[in-house]
């Protein structure tokens, strides 16, 4: 099996996740499918928010990808945990740079934003970048870390 991710959506967000699940399946992806797993029954998107962070933080899965109705809710939540990048892209670019430049770890999207096609064609950009390490990454990702455990040491 490929690269471990966590998949998670709350029902806005169900019918894509459900479709990327699959598709990425077929690609080689080791899938953790966290939920929703009914659409018909309201989900809150910081419940399965929490389930994909979770699975990356303590490393069963190594990416995450989370789907809401605009990907903001999601976005807003994933980026509370610490150690998680969370970027809310409806483009390949900012996918992969997301991970090439920022070591971003997990994709938010919006299922009312974007369409099935492109959603795939931002996970698999997302999913297959590489994070490059390079000096000025490695310096502005320091500074992130340090701005988020001046914060962790407040609370």
């Amino acid at each position: 099996m490929g690269l471990a991710v966590a998949l998670g959506s709350d029902h806005a967000g169900y019918t894509l996740k459900t479709f990327l699940g699959q598709k990425l399946l077929g690609a080689g992806f080791e899938i953790k499918d966290l939920g929703a797993h009914d659409a018909s029954r309201p989900s809150d998107y910081p419940d399965v928010a929490d389930l994909v962070c979770s699975a990356v933080r303590d490393g069963r899965a190594q990416r995450g990808v989370i789907v809401c109705g605009s990907g903001v809710g999601v976005s807003v939540v994933a980026n509370k945990f610490p150690g998680i990048r969370a970027g809310l892209c409806h483009d390949t670019y900012s996918a992969h740079q997301g991970v090439e430049h920022d070591d971003m770890n997990v994709l938010c999207l919006g299922a009312r934003i974007i369409g099935e096609a492109l959603a795939l064609e931002i996970a698999a950009a997302f999913l297959k970048a590489k994070y490059t390490a390079e000096e000025r990454h490695v310096r502005r990702l320091g500074k992130v870390a340090a701005i988020e455990s001046r914060f962790l040491r407040s609370t």
